[in-house]
Formats: C-alpha cells, sequence, structure tokens
C-alpha cells in the first residue's frame, strides 16, 4: 500500500477527515500518483468547518479572556431556540431579540460562514480582542 494510501486511512481513523472525504481523496490518489499526503492533508484541512469559536480579550488593566465555544454548542443553541416557551420569545423580542429566525437557519451554512470570521480590534486604550474560528 503506498504512502498516500496510509496517510489517507490514518487522518480517516484519527477522526481528522470524513469517510466521503477519505474515499475523494483515494480516488485521486488513484488517478494522480504525484499527488503527496501533506498537500492532501492539508486540501482536507482548509476545507473542513471549524470546530471552535474562539474569543480572545487583553486588556490595557491586565485582564485577559479566552473563550473557546465549541461549534456544536452553537447548532444545538440554534436549535434549542425552537423549544423556548412562546411567552418568553415574545417578551425578547419586546426588547428588539426575535430568536424566530434561528429556527430557520441552516446551520450547516452558518458555521461554514463563519470559517472566514475574523475580527481583530486594537483599541487606543491599548485592549486587544481577537475573535476567530480554527
Amino acid at each position: 500500500m503506498s504512502d498516500s494510501r496510509m496517510k489517507i486511512l490514518e487522518m480517516l481513523s484519527e477522526g481528522k477527515i470524513t469517510a466521503d472525504e477519505a474515499s475523494s481523496l483515494l480516488e485521486k490518489v488513484s488517478t494522480s500518483r504525484n499527488t503527496t499526503a501533506e498537500s492532501m492533508e492539508k486540501t482536507v484541512t482548509d476545507h473542513t468547518s471549524p470546530r471552535y469559536l474562539r474569543v480572545v480579550v487583553d486588556s490595557a488593566d491586565g485582564d485577559k479572556v479566552n473563550v473557546k465555544i465549541p461549534m456544536s454548542l452553537i447548532k444545538t443553541g440554534i436549535k434549542l431556540s425552537a423549544l423556548m416557551p412562546s411567552d418568553a420569545a415574545e417578551a425578547m423580542k419586546d426588547q428588539g431579540i426575535d430568536l424566530t429566525m434561528l429556527r430557520d437557519l441552516p446551520t450547516d451554512e452558518l458555521i461554514e460562514a463563519l470559517r472566514e470570521l475574523e475580527v481583530n480590534v486594537d483599541s487606543a486604550d491599548g485592549d486587544t480582542v481577537r475573535v476567530f474560528t480554527e
């Protein structure tokens, strides 16, 4: 078995890629022997959905915040919004927060869009805020 095929199978067993991605890569290996396992891993990594939403804050006062939110929690939160009691949803809507739109959000598309998210703020006070996915 070639090194490329072994690398693909290793990535599959480690959960770095899905079975569909492995199948696609194996097809590419059979058609092109010049493709290296490293370039395949980079290709898969570049196209996989982010696993975490990160918020990092460093204040000039010395306060530090480092939050790592699993994307699965975001997906679950969107789904749970549909279970919110109607009176609570109405009270939030009166305050300008309409959660009914979350029910109709295509979560996979949202997660894919978040892959490109990057917010970098450097304030004049010396505070730094970073929001990104990984």
